[in-house]
């Protein structure tokens, strides 16, 4: 009996149609989808054309996508994207991180389908993007436009997440309505958090109080991590929870406070993201 369509996200070796998904190539990858989705949806072929095909590398289309997002009557989209330019000119890095969080998208949600998907569409993976900029604002003194571009994205997209706050890449933000990230706190490689998430203070002291996320570590939806806290790599915060003390890498922590419940039975917990509370 013959074998239906692959996934997407498959990644097996014996499949040939499966394209090695690694983010040198993900430029090219959308640029393949747009046009079919061009053909196959007229009336949105000069929205991609815009958005995707009118652009000859992956920078480009970024910064138009995102001034085009956050233009309003105070500053319209060509300012904003001089501002983009000049980030991606002077810190190429922001690009290469922006690539490693499609891709981070398109592995871990199953709901996603394509590439440009989340360039497109996705309002947790443009918010990242968009305080990327408004960091490297905040980081050569632009403070005051930094905090405007923050306040623009809470107004768009529901997340608030200050120009301080340092974020690594491969980021995966899941629906990301109401995530609050504070002003002193870090976040560190291949995180996944979903929506209602906050990494907060607990008080009103203004020294080093937010949270210090490590890499790989999986934050469950409406979890709140409070305090200049540490957790681990590769740690797992269950749904809901209340995070007050410091988590240990590789744990699955629960509950209002949060306790360790049990070693974290997922190698990758960030990216295999299973919610449920089963430990080892």
């Amino acid at each position: 009996m013959a074998s239906g369509p692959a996934s997407p996200h498959s990644t097996s070796s014996g499949d040939t149609n499966v394209i090695e998904l690694t983010t040198d190539k993900t430029w090219a990858r959308m640029r393949v989808e747009a046009s079919a989705a061009a053909a196959q949806e007229p009336i949105l072929a000069s929205f991609l054309n815009a958005t995707i095909l009118h652009h000859n590398s992956y920078a480009a289309a970024l910064s138009y996508r995102l001034a085009q997002k956050v233009a309003d009557q105070e500053m319209n989209a060509m300012l904003w994207r001089e501002v983009c330019d000049e980030a991606f000119a002077e810190e190429p890095s922001i690009v290469t991180a922006a690539l490693a969080d499609t891709y981070a998208v398109y592995d871990r949600d199953p709901a996603c389908r394509e590439f440009m998907q989340p360039f497109l569409y996705f309002k947790g993976y443009q918010a990242i993007q968009l305080h990327r900029i408004a960091s490297w604002l905040w980081r050569n003194e632009r403070q005051a436009l930094a905090l405007f571009l923050q306040s623009r994205m809470s107004e768009l997209f529901s997340i608030d997440i200050h120009p301080a706050a340092r974020l690594g890449q491969g980021i995966f933000l899941d629906h990301a309505h109401n995530v609050v990230i504070g002003e002193t706190a870090v976040v560190g490689d291949d995180v996944s958090m979903l929506h209602g998430v906050t990494l907060g203070g607990t008080g009103k002291e203004s020294a080093d109080r937010h949270p210090k996320i490590g890499n790989g570590v999986l934050i469950g939806s409406g979890a709140k991590v409070l305090g200049n806290i540490r957790v681990g790599d590769k740690a797992k915060i269950a749904s809901g929870s209340v995070v007050l003390e410091e988590v240990p890498p590789g744990c699955t922590v629960a509950g209002i406070p949060a306790k360790v419940v049990g070693k974290c039975p997922d190698q990758e917990p960030a990216k295999e993201m299973k919610h449920g509370l089963w430990v080892i």
